[in-house]
C-alpha cells in the first residue's frame, strides 16, 4: 500500500503483543542474518527474545541486571562486525542512555536497542516502571532512528527493516495483545508514514497502540459528519515531513495521538516539522507531563486521556481553531 492509498480502517482482532510478534519475527530472520546477536538483561520472558534463545542459543547473550553494560558491549560487538540487538524494558534503556548515546550513536556503530512494556502500556507495574519519556530521550541523540510500529503485522515487518538498516536504532515494542490494524499485504519502510483512513477535514497522526485508537476515533467523528483522515507515523525519527505538510495543507489542521508524554515524542516531532513547512492548529493526544500509575493498560488510557474519545474531542478542537 502506498502512502497515498487508503487501507482497511481496522481489522479489528487482538493477536500477539508486539514483544511476541517481536521475538518471533527475530528468532525467524536469524538464519538469513548470521551477523545477529541478541543481548538481553535477564528478561528474556518479558522481550519476548525468548524464542531466539530457544532457536539460536549460541547467539543469545545473558548480561543480567547489567544494562549499561549490556549496552556498551553492543557497541564493541558492533564495532567487530556482528549485528548486536539490545533487549530490555524501556524504562531500563533510560539507565543506560549514556552507553546509547556514546557507544552507539556517537562511534556510529550498527545496533538496534528494542524495547517492551513503554507507556502506560506497562499497566499495573506502575508509574516507575512506566517509560513516558523513552522516545523523547532516544530521538534528540544525534543518528538514532526511532520507531514505534502499530501491530504484529508491522512489528515483524519492522524488525527485518531495522536489521537491514545501517544504523543505531531504538524501537518501541509492546507487553499487551495489540489490536490488528493492517493486513498481510502491509508494508514497511523506515522513514515513511502511511494514510490509513483518508478524510478532508482533519489529520490524526499516530503511532504505537494508539494507531487503532485513532481509527476508532475517525468512526465516532465520522457519525458526527467530521472526516477525519489518519496516518500511521510508525517513524518518529525521521519523521516523513513530506506526508505531514501535505496533510496539514489538505485537512487544515492535526492532532497527534501516542503512548507517552506530550512533550519530546511524536507530538514533539510533528509539531516542530509543521512548524517549518505547513504551520496549522495542533492538538496532542498523550500522557499531560505526569507519571502513570498502576491499573490495567485500557483503564490508563482512559484516565490519562489516551482513548478513541479523547482523540475525537482533540479533534474537534483542532478543526475550531481552523481560519
Amino acid at each position: 500500500m502506498s502512502a497515498t492509498a487508503e487501507a482497511p480502517a481496522l481489522i479489528g482482532t487482538s493477536g500477539d503483543s508486539l514483544r511476541e510478534a517481536f521475538g518471533k519475527a527475530l528468532s525467524g530472520l536469524a538464519d538469513e542474518f548470521p551477523k545477529l546477536v541478541v543481548l538481553d538483561a535477564d528478561i528474556a520472558g518479558g522481550t519476548g527474545v525468548h524464542h531466539f534463545r530457544k532457536s539460536h542459543p549460541a547467539r543469545f547473550l545473558q548480561f543480567g541486571i547489567a544494562e549499561q553494560n549490556m549496552m556498551a558491549a553492543a557497541g564493541g560487538l558492533a564495532a567487530v562486525g556482528l549485528l548486536p540487538v539490545v533487549t530490555t524494558f524501556a524504562v531500563f534503556c533510560l539507565r543506560a542512555i549514556e552507553q546509547a548515546r556514546l557507544s552507539l550513536a556517537y562511534a556510529k556503530r550498527n545496533a538496534k536497542i528494542v524495547a517492551s512494556h513503554p507507556g502506560l502500556d506497562v499497566g499495573p507495574d506502575g508509574g516507575s516502571a512506566q517509560s513516558l519519556e523513552d522516545l523523547a530521550a532516544f530521538r534528540a541523540i544525534p543518528g538514532m532512528t526511532v520507531i514505534s510500529p502499530a501491530d504484529p503485522v508491522e512489528m515483524a515487518l519492522a524488525t527485518r527493516a531495522i536489521l537491514e538498516f545501517e544504523g543505531p536504532v531504538y524501537m518501541r515494542t509492546g507487553r499487551s495483545p495489540a489490536m490488528r490494524v493492517f493486513g498481510d499485504h502491509h508494508t514497511f519502510e523506515i522513514g515513511k508514514g502511511k494514510i490509513v483512513r483518508d478524510g478532508s477535514d482533519v489529520t490524526i497522526v499516530a503511532c504505537g497502540v494508539e494507531v487503532s485508537r485513532a481509527l476508532e476515533a475517525a468512526k465516532l467523528l465520522e457519525q458526527d459528519g467530521v472526516s477525519a483522515r489518519v496516518v500511521n507515523m510508525a517513524t518518529i525519527k525521521p519523521i516523513d515531513s513530506e506526508l505531514l505538510a501535505r496533510c496539514a495543507d489538505e485537512t487544515g489542521s492535526v492532532v497527534t495521538a501516542e503512548d507517552h508524554n506530550i512533550h519530546g515524542g511524536l507530538g514533539g516531532a510533528v509539531a516542530e516539522s509543521l512548524a517549518a513547512t505547513r504551520p496549522c492548529p495542533i492538538e496532542f493526544i498523550g500522557v499531560k507531563d505526569v507519571f502513570g500509575a498502576s491499573g490495567e493498560p485500557e483503564e490508563l488510557a482512559t484516565l490519562y486521556g489516551l482513548t478513541a474519545p479523547h482523540i475525537a474531542k482533540a479533534a474537534k478542537r483542532a478543526i475550531a481553531r481552523k481560519g
